[in-house]
């Protein structure tokens, strides 16, 4: 069974994606913040380092979460594993940093996952995106209506795809689309767009609450043509579906792990700032018997802990290559929701130290929002849930 201690083997890599952090993403926190769309050139430095990690089987690269092959009876500790705790270090310094990250992309995430072994050596150190969302189908990603009509040796992609993060900056971009829209589910593929293929058109960058440092751009496509060896996994209507969604069973618990790192900053600094109000936390007295603002504190730190544990049960099993779908929606759903009650109420802990950028407690629950939001809302999460539960398909539960 799973061990919630931090393994042995990744103590190294936990320090240093904590130190990367500390060094540059907290300092730099609230200068891209105020920068919006202003690409942190930095990062270069901070990438090629992880690309270096990751190529040594240390790093925190989205590249690492393809499911790998486990032999031998016993517990597993393995990519997903790796990058869940990579990316809390990450997002304890900052959220928008970190999915500005070239080639730590969820579209990476997407192309590891399903990618065969020759779309995975063609791609490989390239920084993809991934579009799914649509003007007109929110969250429902089985309802997308951006069409792939087959032409000889290629596909013909029309439509349009809004919330697309580091669009911009990738260098290409995991676009879904229907091969027909009739038959619902069974015939949404993904393909890998280059940015620079005729007809794929960036039509604004968005302006945003949170997570400022990343770009999020909406596109149109007019007749894109991709080589059919860019669809991920097989080209059959009625297979591939389950391919292309075994994506979020891997990208979720990694959205889980952000909002927990984002919890964890503001849950540190709230910690600080009652500290010298003279209010520390007592965690060798009953919460009852301390302060109401301590109290609180626990409780929140309480939540926190859950959240943990379900991500790293569900980044576990993916490594141990048992199912984790609902696991994957439970952290999700948890750890976004708990992110953005503990930031907020943080702020209110801190009062007004909370509510000026004097402090980045105001930013981070800014930032946290989001978590919640993309990768499959709240209710989209709890809806699979309850829909893996009970027992029930999505034409029986809706």
């Amino acid at each position: 069974m799973i061990n919630p201690e931090v393994p042995r083997k990744f103590a190294r890599l936990v320090d240093q994606a904590h130190q990367a952090a500390a060094e540059f993403f907290r300092p730099n926190s609230r200068k891209y913040d105020r920068a919006e769309h202003t690409y942190p050139k930095e990062l270069d430095v901070l990438a090629a380092l992880l690309d270096g990690l990751s190529a040594s089987g240390g790093g925190a690269g989205a590249s690492g979460v393809r499911r790998e092959r486990v032999t031998g009876a016993g517990n597993h500790n393995g990519a997903n594993m790796r990058l869940v705790l990579g990316t809390i270090e990450m997002c304890w310094g900052d959220v928008g940093l970190l999915l500005s990250m070239p080639r730590q992309g969820l579209g990476n995430a997407a192309i590891a996952s399903v990618a065969n072994d020759e779309q995975l050596a063609r791609y490989q150190g390239k920084w993809a995106a991934m579009a799914i969302t649509e003007p007109d189908t929110g969250s429902d990603s089985a309802a997308i209506r951006t069409t792939a009509v087959r032409d000889g040796d290629e596909y013909v992609l029309n439509g349009e795809k809004i919330f697309v993060t580091a669009g911009e900056r990738a260098d290409c971009v995991v676009v879904w689309a229907t091969l027909d829209r009739s038959k619902g589910r069974a015939a949404i593929k993904s393909f890998v767009v280059d940015r620079d293929t005729p007809g794929f058109e960036l039509v604004r960058l968005e302006r945003k609450l949170g997570i400022r440092a990343s770009d999020t751009a909406h596109f149109r496509l007019d007749n894109v043509r991709v080589p059919a060896a860019n669809l991920l996994g097989s080209p059959d209507i009625d297979t591939g579906f389950a391919a292309a969604m075994q994506t979020f069973d891997n990208t979720r618990p990694l959205v889980a792990a952000m909002s927990l790192g984002v919890a964890r900053a503001a849950l540190d600094e709230t910690r600080r700032l009652l500290t010298e109000s003279g209010t520390p936390v007592d965690y060798d007295r009953p919460a009852h018997t301390q302060p109401a603002a301590a109290a609180v504190f626990l409780q929140l730190e309480a939540d926190w802990e859950a959240a943990r544990l379900l991500t790293l049960s569900a980044a576990w099993l993916a490594d141990n290559r048992e199912p984790n779908s609902l696991q994957a929606s439970m952290c999700k759903a948890k750890a976004g929701r708990t992110a953005s009650d503990i930031t907020l109420r943080c702020v209110e802990l801190a009062g007004p130290l909370g509510y000026g950028e004097n402090s980045l407690l105001e930013k981070w629950a800014r930032d946290s929002k989001i978590l919640d939001i993309f990768e499959g809302t709240q209710q989209i999460q709890q809806l699979i849930v309850a829909r893996r539960l009970l027992g029930k398909t999505s034409t029986e539960l809706r």
